[in-house]
């Protein structure tokens, strides 16, 4: 397999008793961008926490470029190039649109054109009206823009949204995606959980169906959207 963007196998992580992932296997590259989609309690969180080294692997294998990091601190994971953006956002409220952009900070890696404060700001115009404004004063459809401007700017390879879409107002899902699909033109590698199907078809090359801690369905976009039948067992609320 190509060293390139992230793989795992055969991975199985829970919380204390509790395993959660059974078995999972996906992969995404470069220039594209990859869907786990599922409903609440499938999983999707805990794989991309488990991706990320904040949820431990209790078996199975993550790759990274190239290097195998399940067994690395979420520290130096993220040094390598791998983003997170947690549902929750976790914005600095206190910090000023600014101040959050430049705690995210990291030197440029690989190829790929680092990120200053103009380019966020070509990708999320909303941030360039409010660069003094703290992080609580902002709505929050304007938080998740700074949640992710703030992940660009330590420059990662490759970057896991969790439930970007959820919870915002529609004219915000519409920025959403045209940034998702700007990042995929970069060159970045995007790995998104998401129960929005609209959303996901609107900016997903491929997607990965998990249901109870397993993958049920992998494909391409455009297969999923004919096969109404694993859309109904496995996504309709």
């Amino acid at each position: 397999m190509a060293d390139r963007g992230l793989r795992a196998q055969r991975l199985a992580s829970g919380y204390g008793q509790a395993q959660i992932l059974f078995d999972v296997g996906l992969e995404a590259h470069p220039g594209e961008v990859v869907v786990l989609l599922g409903r609440n309690g499938a999983g999707k969180s805990t794989t991309l926490k488990t991706l990320v080294g904040l949820v431990r692997a209790s078996s199975g294998e993550v790759w990274f470029e190239g290097i195998r990091v399940d067994r690395l601190p979420t520290h130096l994971v993220a040094r390598l190039g791998l983003g997170y953006v947690p549902e929750d956002r976790r914005i600095f409220t206190e910090l000023t649109v600014a101040e959050n952009l430049e705690v995210g900070r990291q030197p440029p890696r690989g190829a790929l054109p680092p990120w200053n404060w103009e380019r966020v700001v070509a990708l999320f115009p909303n941030l360039g009206e409010m660069r003094d404004r703290p992080g609580g004063r902002m709505s929050g459809g304007e938080q998740q823009m700074l949640t992710i401007a703030r992940t660009l700017m330590g420059n990662p390879t490759t970057i896991l949204l969790d439930e970007p879409s959820e919870g915002l107002a529609p004219v915000i899902v519409e920025q959403m995606a045209r940034a998702i699909l700007e990042l995929k033109r970069e060159g970045l590698t995007v790995l998104l959980s998401e129960q929005n199907l609209h959303f996901a078809e609107a900016v997903s090359d491929r997607a990965y169906v998990i249901e109870g801690g397993r993958i049920c369905w992998a494909g391409t976009m455009r297969a999923l959207a004919g096969d109404p039948e694993t859309r109904t067992r496995y996504l309709s609320l």
